[in-house]
Order: C-alpha cells, then structure tokens, then sequence
C-alpha cells in the first residue's frame, strides 16, 4: 500500500513505498516433516500443486522429509486419529 506524505512548504508530496520483509535464511530452523495422504504427495510430484498437513500448513514439497523433525502438531494430530482403517493413511513429507 502506498501513502502520499506531504512535503512542507510545498504542493507537492512523495510517494512512499513500504519496504517488504524478506528473510534471506533458509528456514532450516522452523522447518519440519509433515503429515500429508500419500495420494495428495504423488499429485504434487506430478504437476506441483501444494499439499495440505494435518497440522493445516500449505506448501509445495520439495525436501526430504528424513533431514527434519516432524511436527509436533502433526505427530498429536496422527497419533488421535488411531487405526480406523483408513487407507489413505499420513506419511512424512
């Protein structure tokens, strides 16, 4: 979003653009494993839509899930839902 900031003693005014807050890191620290359908995993190395956790994150997957932790919420969210038999079961990615 832009503002007009008025410059004093003038008619005039200078467009201010905000400065976006860009992280050159690569995320390493806050990054974890996650629980996606395996069906949902194979869509997204097909044509790269992003994959829904069960924890809620949105995201393309592209790393190896075996290099981070897997999270938290993730892990309490799966281990709930217990055996129903459900063949669409949660995997790592």
């Amino acid at each position: 979003m832009s503002t007009l900031e008025p410059e004093r003693g003038t008619g005039t005014g200078t467009l201010v653009e905000p400065t976006p807050q860009v992280s050159h890191g690569d995320g390493d620290h806050e990054r974890f494993a996650h629980y996606v359908q395996k069906d949902k995993i194979m869509a997204s190395a097909l044509d790269g839509t992003p994959v829904v956790a069960l924890c809620g994150k949105v995201w393309v997957p592209g790393r190896d899930p075996k290099k981070y932790p897997v999270c938290p919420m993730c892990k309490e969210i799966y281990d709930s839902m217990g055996s129903g038999g459900d063949d669409k079961g949660g995997d790592k990615k």
